[in-house]
């Protein structure tokens, strides 16, 4: 769902309905700060920072970003500083904060469960950002985008308020050298704090071969509470094809038996299970249901609906365009410098535009999808094959590796109402991340009436 798209307001929203409503977790610093630059018009995120239970930090990042009656339209938003292995005493708890601050929202004045979202390839900001969930009162932790072996000792340790660690992957490391990210709560607990233990919430990886399955299980069982299996068909981050990528002539990867989850694998292992890759519709449900999974996890049609923190203009013309029968997503194997498949609805304005993205100068601030690679000295650097090419390849990058790579931390930000303006007078534009079965909105909606609401959703979902 992208950074801030399934915001507290859409989460809140699906929860009251009696189903989990899911927070992402991405950016969740960066949005807080840009919120309180904006003036926080309604007061949402002061009001949540009044019952975080640290208040002294609160007050901190009020008056760093805090601008009442907001920042003027033109100006840039000050940003905050980019994650390091080593971590910032203020980055973490910015991230402490702003985690707290979304799931407080996503939970206030109702009994519902809600859950948050983490990329495992977003390494740095996990353990702080947890522990802010969890402050909150979160449910459920869902994590994609790679292997999340490291999340359930951090969420025990974090629930006693302990020392939690996290292994950190760093390109170029050798043989024997293993780096490690540490918190720990104590250095940010505030002497007024009563320290009763946390709810250690449910943790539900997102994987898309029952052999992670198969691995997770076998090296923490205890700790997993069911699985969300998710197909290439999902929106975001898809898992790579398996074996040689081949392309199809446009230039999409193509999947194949090997990418299929074996479904009496997953069965037998006895976990609850939900589905995801195109399940936003009746009939996908009930074949759901029909394999034997719990549920399943829909994105494109909260993402498309008025609760949703996509801006209302990409929203009503993304629809029109479904309408219109003119609808595609295109999977680009090269967009995201993870260098996972992303998925990217095509709408004009947009980075999907390939003259729109070469007009784009680079720049990397933000950093969320930067990777860690170890120097020739042993310390530790940071580059992102979206960045300024002469700084990439000076960093060690490979020259392949900048081909057609957009910078999602941005474009993402941008989505949701809150590009960065740069000195140059250039703004930051979006880049628009759907599922493929964006074709199939209409059965939300019509061309006359293209707002409709999550509840709208999950009333057709159950056919009720």
């Amino acid at each position: 769902m992208g950074a801030g798209v399934s915001n507290w307001r859409l989460a809140k929203a699906v929860s009251r309905l009696g189903q989990l409503g899911v927070v992402a977790g991405t950016a969740l610093d960066q949005i807080l700060c840009r919120r309180l630059q904006d003036g926080d018009v309604e007061g949402h995120v002061r009001r949540a920072l009044d019952q975080f239970p640290f208040q002294k930090m609160a007050r901190r990042i009020i008056d760093a970003y805090f601008i009442p009656g907001g920042r003027k339209p033109d100006a840039p938003y000050h940003p905050a500083k980019m994650h390091t292995v080593e971590g910032f005493h203020f980055s973490h708890e910015l991230c402490i904060a702003a985690n707290f601050v979304e799931v407080f929202l996503a939970k206030e004045d109702h009994n519902g469960l809600v859950g948050i979202n983490f990329l495992e390839k977003i390494q740095m900001p996990h353990l702080p950002s947890l522990y802010g969930a969890m402050l909150a009162g979160v449910a459920v932790v869902i994590v994609g985008a790679g292997i999340p072996l490291e999340f359930p000792n951090a969420l025990s340790a974090l629930a006693e308020h302990q020392p939690a660690s996290y292994a950190v992957n760093i390109v170029g490391a050798k043989s024997g050298e293993a780096y490690r990210m540490t918190f720990d709560p104590a250095a940010f607990i505030e002497e007024d704090y009563l320290l009763a233990p946390l709810m250690r919430p449910a943790f539900l990886p997102i994987i898309s071969s029952d052999v992670l399955a198969t691995v997770l299980v076998r090296r923490a069982k205890e700790a997993i509470h069911g699985f969300i299996i998710e197909g290439p068909m999902a929106g975001g981050h898809n898992a790579p094809p398996r074996g040689a990528l081949k392309l199809t002539e446009d230039g999409q990867p193509i999947y194949g038996p090997r990418d299929a989850v074996n479904m009496d694998v997953i069965r037998e292992i006895g976990l609850p299970f939900w589905l995801a890759g195109s399940y936003g519709a009746p009939d996908r449900m009930k074949e759901a249901l029909a394999a034997g999974a719990s549920g399943v996890q829909v994105g494109t049609p909260f993402a498309l609906c008025v609760e949703s923190g996509l801006t209302p203009e990409f929203r009503r013309e993304l629809i029109r365009k479904a309408f219109l029968g003119e609808a595609k997503v295109f999977t680009d194997p090269k967009a995201s410098p993870t260098g996972f498949p992303f998925k990217v609805a095509e709408l004009e304005g947009t980075l999907s535009e390939p003259d729109v993205y070469n007009k784009r100068r680079r720049v990397c601030d933000l950093g969320f999808l930067r990777e860690a690679y170890r120097r020739e000295d042993g310390s530790i650097g940071y580059r992102c094959a979206a960045e300024p090419e002469k700084a990439y390849l000076a960093k060690g990058g490979k020259p392949a590796s900048l081909e057609g790579r957009k910078c999602l931390c941005n474009a993402l930000v941008s989505n949701v109402g809150m590009p960065q303006h740069l000195a140059d007078g250039s703004t930051e534009l979006p880049l628009i991340t759907l599922g493929d079965d964006y074709v199939g909105i209409g059965r939300f909606c019509s061309a006359e009436q293209p707002d409709f609401t999550a509840a709208d959703v999950v009333r057709t979902l159950l056919g009720s």
